[in-house]
């Protein structure tokens, strides 16, 4: 199975790295506007192969994405500090519409999996741009992660053993949905209190301040953030090489908030195969209603 990855700054060159070192799929091209840095990534990424799985790895242009079943989007510009995702819109909405119809002509069967910010209004564009394609977004998968990390940090336990969703937007409107939340299968509440550990207020806001925060706090002190999502967008893509039916929270159109944003879906062969609606508290229903409202109202700034 080949893979595309179109951007090679450091969310694109992480991604393809995690796919690498994973095995998440035989051959790997990285596409960039700069070719020596596309082929200075794929060559530096190529020499762990062989000691991982051994990925075939190149680089070239546009004709590269040929056979590709999923091309990963990463161009555009980066976040900087003190600066929104939303911020970034107008710059990254310019390259998208330069960028998306050249994949789409080149990689005809691909899946096109967008990870540049903001994600969501990035996935609706690219949905419009390439209207043949499956097209999906990064969505909330890596905010989703942050959340189970910092839980299972309060719980004691591997984080594998711990699930929740984050939905609506990847940005300041997302929604942590509490109750979602299960430890070994268990309410949070309910192993936080079988193990007599605080699960008071004051420790759930800071969980919350810890997931919603984290893009903010690293770009602070490393001014990027890529490992997490790196490891996401493989995840995502080995969901649609392998027909896997993974439950992940990804971005998607949603006709029942007319905008693209996360929800928990079925991904598989053909992208986004069904979606599920959580049933949530009356607090987290409002959350995630104002989230979507947030994301039209970006969305109609491209109209």
């Amino acid at each position: 199975m080949k893979v595309g990855v179109v951007g090679t700054g450091l969310v694109g060159a992480t991604a393809a790295y995690a796919l690498t070192l994973r095995g998440s799929c035989s051959d790997l091209v990285l596409v960039d506007k700069d070719p020596q840095r596309a082929q200075a990534e794929a060559q530096d990424i190529a020499h762990a192969a062989p000691v991982s799985s051994g990925t075939r790895v190149g680089s070239g242009g546009d004709a590269a994405l040929a056979d590709c079943r999923v091309v990963v989007v990463a161009a555009g510009a980066n976040q900087q500090p003190g600066e929104s995702r939303l911020d970034l819109l107008d710059k990254n909405a310019a390259i998208f519409r330069e960028v998306i119809p050249r994949v789409a002509e080149q990689a005809p069967q691909a899946v096109l999996l967008i990870a540049t910010n903001p994600v969501d209004v990035l996935t609706d564009l690219a949905t419009r741009l390439a209207p043949d394609h499956a097209v999906l977004g990064s969505g909330t998968v890596l905010d989703s992660a942050r959340f189970r990390h910092l839980i299972a940090e309060r719980a004691g336990v591997d984080a594998t053993h711990v699930h929740g969703y984050v939905l609506g937007e990847h940005g300041d409107s997302e929604v942590l949905a509490w109750s979602t939340a299960t430890v070994a299968g268990l309410p949070v509440a309910d192993f936080m209190r079988a193990r007599k550990l605080d699960w008071s207020e004051a420790v759930r806001a800071g969980i919350d301040a810890g997931t919603r925060d984290a893009a903010a706090a690293i770009i602070q002190g490393k001014r990027a953030t890529y490992y997490g999502i790196g490891a996401a967008l493989a995840r995502i893509t080995e969901a649609i090489l392998g027909d896997r039916r993974a439950v992940l929270t990804v971005s998607a159109p949603t006709p029942h908030y007319g905008v693209s944003l996360s929800l928990p879906r079925i991904v598989g062969a053909r992208g986004v195969e069904d979606t599920l609606l959580p049933t949530l508290t009356a607090e987290e229903q409002a959350a995630l209603n104002a989230s979507a409202e947030v994301l039209r109202e970006t969305g109609r700034q491209l109209a």
